[in-house]
């Protein structure tokens, strides 16, 4: 893995879409300079590189909304044709869209759909040879767990789920004296020499430590120190589950690693940034649904005549309360009782309309509303409600760490988890608040932009 701007991507997945870059980028160009050389004699295409990046960039876009950079390295070439022919055309619609609006960056009718076919072709055969080399052993990272306990035994979990492009073979569990053993016994190394000889020998590129009690005279401090001046990578299984599953998890997290860790930008740069991508994404997303908007509306007020919009108040930012704007989808007096009710996937309660609208996320788009206010961000952890808030503030900790920053539209735990409806599905959801809250930026709210398209698409995010 490397990090980008504070944000964890995998390698692999990195290099192939530099690589498929940069042969759309060559596919656009050299056919548009062929075409034009043998339809006129002489290359007369005022906007070439206009034209072949705007390509370039928007079928990217539309592989990475449809989890084209999420899955596995395995896929043989028919299952890769079949992922890469949606892609396109969802690549084309949105090409068609931004011809309307810019038509100097149009390749001309003949060309483009030559420049589409040498561009697919070229993205598979890249596809082909980075998915191959990505099952040779000399990429894999080799990992040893210092431990075997219950930490042990969910980061192995975690680890064997790696199918995809960034990959691991686990060598083994190193047993620690006091500590009760919850991995399979096959999975013990045995000891007798010490962890830098075993990592060398075993040719492990990182030790992972899951030991939850650090203050044992078991726990191998000496032996851990060797192996990060031997040149094997150390790491806890805090910042494990961080880098790999876009976690900060609360059963290993220790009060130093927040406040040390690094991470936490909240410096005037970063928060103009951010609202400045909140009003550019929502201003584009509230014209282009406009019109969806107004259906909605319609549909609402036909199903059953009650009022089309819904507002309730929510925690924002150092908890400050707000209302927050959203299409109704709920039948009218939903919470008659006046006792505040978890929200279901199934819930009983939602109208016809209104799992649709759930189900398209269309009843989220009055929030827009509420980002042009400054109250919310285009992205940020989902607000709650106030009752709930102080539930959970009291049983879960770390949970007001959430509320440093505005709440969101959409969000991280949005695109990497279920639909929450109780409080442990409220602590696996804080879990991806605080990695964003600890990481956030511009590059991973474009990211999570990316993958609301691909949730709203699929109906699922990427994992």
């Amino acid at each position: 893995m490397i990090r980008i701007f504070s944000h964890y991507v995998s390698k692999m997945a990195f290099v192939l879409l530099l690589l498929e870059l940069l042969m759309l980028l060559t596919s656009a160009s050299v056919a548009s300079v062929l075409w034009f050389s043998d339809q006129h004699g002489q290359f007369r295409a005022d906007n070439l590189y206009l034209s072949s990046l705007t390509f370039a960039l928007v079928i990217i876009f539309s592989m990475s909304a449809l989890g084209m950079y999420q899955h596995s390295s395995r896929e043989g070439i028919r299952t890769t044709l079949i992922r890469i022919m949606p892609s396109f055309a969802l690549g084309f619609a949105l090409l068609s869209a931004l011809i309307a609006v810019r038509p100097e960056i149009y390749f001309g009718r003949g060309i483009s759909s030559v420049i589409f076919a040498i561009g697919a072709t070229a993205v598979v055969l890249t596809r082909l040879v980075v998915f191959k080399s990505a099952e040779s052993a000399l990429l894999e990272a080799r990992l040893i767990f210092v431990g075997s306990g219950a930490l042990a035994r969910e980061c192995m979990d975690l680890a064997h789920s790696k199918i995809g492009l960034h990959r691991f073979s686990v060598v083994g569990c190193v047993p620690i004296a006091g500590e009760d053993s919850c991995v399979p016994a096959a999975a013990l190394l045995p000891v007798g020499e010490s962890l830098l000889e075993m990592a060398r020998r075993y040719e492990a590129r990182e030790l992972v430590v899951t030991v939850t009690n650090r203050r044992s005279k078991e726990f191998p401090v000496g032996d851990l120190l060797d192996c990060a001046l031997g040149g094997v990578r150390v790491i806890d299984a805090a910042t494990f589950f961080e880098r790999e599953a876009c976690q900060i998890r609360l059963d290993s997290l220790q009060p130093s690693y927040l406040i040390f860790g690094g991470g936490f930008d909240q410096s005037f740069w970063r928060a103009s940034v951010k609202r400045c991508f909140d009003l550019v994404a929502s201003g584009c997303i509230t014209l282009v649904s406009l019109p969806l908007m107004l259906m909605a509306a319609a549909a609402i007020t036909f199903d059953d005549g009650g009022p089309v919009f819904y507002q309730q108040e929510r925690v924002g930012k150092d908890g400050r309360i707000f209302n927050v704007l959203k299409f109704r989808s709920m039948r009218i007096n939903a919470e008659a009782p006046g006792v505040p009710t978890w929200a279901a996937a199934n819930d009983p309660r939602v109208t016809r309309v209104g799992r649709f609208l759930r189900m398209l996320r269309i009843d989220e788009l009055p929030q827009m509303l509420n980002v042009f206010k400054g109250e919310m961000s285009f992205v940020g952890p989902r607000p709650e409600r106030a009752f709930f808030v102080e539930q959970l503030a009291r049983d879960i900790p770390y949970y007001n760490v959430r509320h440093s920053i505005k709440p969101g539209v959409t969000g991280l735990a949005q695109v990497r988890y279920q639909y929450g409806a109780s409080v442990d599905d409220a602590v696996q959801k804080l879990q991806y608040d605080l990695y964003y809250v600890k990481n956030n930026s511009l590059f991973l709210d474009l990211l999570i932009l990316i993958d609301t398209v691909q949730v709203v698409l699929l109906g699922k995010g990427s994992r």
